[in-house]
C-alpha cells in the first residue's frame, strides 16, 4: 500500500528530469557548507544513508517511485545543519520545503519527506513504512561491523561542543543509547539488531571493568 497517491512520481516528468540535479546540487552544499567540525554529520553520512535508505526500500518491496520519495529525504535529512545544529530536523525540514517546489515536488509529497525527516530525530518516533526505512538508514551503522568507526566520529564530533566529555562519559552516552534504540524495519530487527546487541554486551563488558 503506497502513501504516494495515484500519481506518485512515475507520471511528473519535471522530477524525472531533475532528480539527478538536486541530488549534485545539495551533496556540493552539504560538501561546501557543513562546518568542518561535523565529522560524523557529514556529506559522506548523507551519502550512505541514501544507500543505505535504498537498500531497505528494496527489500521492503517498495516501487521506484516511492524510493525517489525517501532518497530526497535521505538527502536532505541533515541539511539543516548547514543553518545550525539546533533542531536541525526543523530546519532541514524547512529547507526541503523551500526548494523542492521548484523541482516539481507537491504539497503532499513534502509533507511525507517531512515526516521522513523528522523520523530521524533522536528518540526516533516513525509513523509508516517510509519513516521506518530512512530512520534505520540514519542508524545503520549500529547494526554493522563500522560500529566502532562511526561511533569515534560521532565521538570527535560531540568534543567540539562538550570539550570537556571524557571517554568514560562517553562510553555510558553509547551504552544508554544503545540500549533505548530499536529498528523499526525487517531487515533493521532481524539482520541489524542481533550485530548491535553484541556491540552492546561489548560495551557493557567494558563498563564493568570500571566499577
Amino acid at each position: 500500500m503506497t502513501l504516494l497517491g495515484q500519481e506518485g512520481f512515475t507520471s511528473n516528468n519535471r522530477i524525472g528530469m531533475n532528480k539527478t540535479e538536486i541530488f549534485n546540487i545539495v551533496h556540493q552544499r552539504l560538501e561546501n557548507d557543513l562546518p568542518h567540525y561535523l565529522t560524523y554529520h557529514d556529506a559522506e553520512h548523507t551519502k550512505t544513508v541514501i544507500e543505505k535508505s535504498v537498500f531497505l526500500a528494496e527489500k521492503e518491496g517498495l516501487s521506484a517511485s516511492e524510493i525517489v520519495l525517501i532518497k530526497i529525504a535521505a538527502l536532505y535529512h541533515d541539511a539543516g545543519f548547514m543553518l545550525g545544529r539546533k533542531e536541525h530536523e526543523e530546519k532541514s525540514c524547512k529547507l526541503a520545503t523551500k526548494e523542492l517546489p521548484k523541482y516539481g515536488f507537491s504539497e503532499e509529497q513534502i509533507e511525507i519527506i517531512c515526516g521522513m525527516i523528522n523520523a530521524t530525530r533522536i528518540p526516533q518516533k516513525t509513523h509508516n513504512i517510509y519513516e521506518d526505512i530512512v530512520a534505520d538508514a540514519d542508524l545503520f551503522y549500529l547494526g554493522t561491523d563500522t560500529y566502532d568507526y562511526y561511533s569515534n566520529k560521532l565521538f570527535l564530533e560531540l568534543r567540539h561542543f562538550q570539550p570537556k566529555i571524557t571517554e568514560k562519559d562517553w562510553l555510558r552516552i553509547q551504552l544508554d543509547f544503545l540500549q533505548s534504540h530499536s529498528f523499526h524495519t525487517t531487515y533493521g530487527i532481524e539482520v541489524l539488531s542481533p550485530v548491535k546487541k553484541k556491540h552492546l554486551d561489548k560495551l557493557m563488558k567494558m563498563w564493568a571493568k570500571l566499577l
